[in-house]
C-alpha cells in the first residue's frame, strides 16, 4: 500500500515509541487487565472521554478494530495519533491481526500509519493519524 510511511523504533523506551511527552493527553481502550505503561512521563494526563492527543486501544481480533477504530479516530485531535496495538506473534501469542490487515482496514477511512513499535513483550502496535489534508 502507497499510504504506510511506517518507521520503527526497536530500541526505544516505551513512552518514547508511542511519542507520550508530559502534559499529553491520552486514553487507553480496552486495557488488559494489569497491564500499565512501563515509563509514563511527567503530567501524562489519562483521560476516559472527549479529544486526546494519543489513543492507545488494545485488539485481539480484526472484527474488534472494525467495530471500533473509527470512533476512536474522531477522539484524537488534528495532530494526534491512534495506537492499535494487538497480541504479538513473536511472543506465542495469536491473533488474526497484523500491520496488513490493519492497513486493508483503516486507510480507506483517511487515517495513514506512520510508525510501528513493540510495545512490550506481549504487545506489537501500529499507529495512524489522520492525513494532513484532513485534518
Amino acid at each position: 500500500m502507497g499510504d504506510s510511511i511506517v518507521g520503527s523504533s526497536a530500541s526505544s523506551s516505551q513512552a518514547r515509541k508511542l511519542g507520550l511527552r508530559p502534559g499529553l493527553r491520552l486514553a487507553l481502550i480496552n486495557q488488559p487487565a494489569g497491564w500499565s505503561l512501563a515509563d509514563p512521563p511527567a503530567d501524562l494526563e489519562l483521560i476516559e472521554s472527549g479529544p486526546v492527543d494519543v489513543i492507545l486501544a488494545f485488539f485481539t481480533a480484526a472484527a474488534e478494530v472494525v467495530a471500533g477504530y473509527q470512533v476512536l479516530g474522531t477522539r484524537i485531535r488534528p495532530a494526534g495519533g491512534l495506537w492499535i496495538a494487538w497480541p504479538r506473534r513473536a511472543a506465542g501469542h495469536r491473533s488474526d491481526i497484523d500491520g496488513e490487515v490493519l492497513r486493508e482496514l483503516i486507510l480507506p477511512s483517511g487515517l495513514v500509519d506512520n510508525k510501528n513499535a513493540a510495545i512490550d513483550e506481549d504487545w506489537s502496535g501500529l499507529r495512524f493519524v489522520w492525513r494532513i489534508s484532513l485534518r
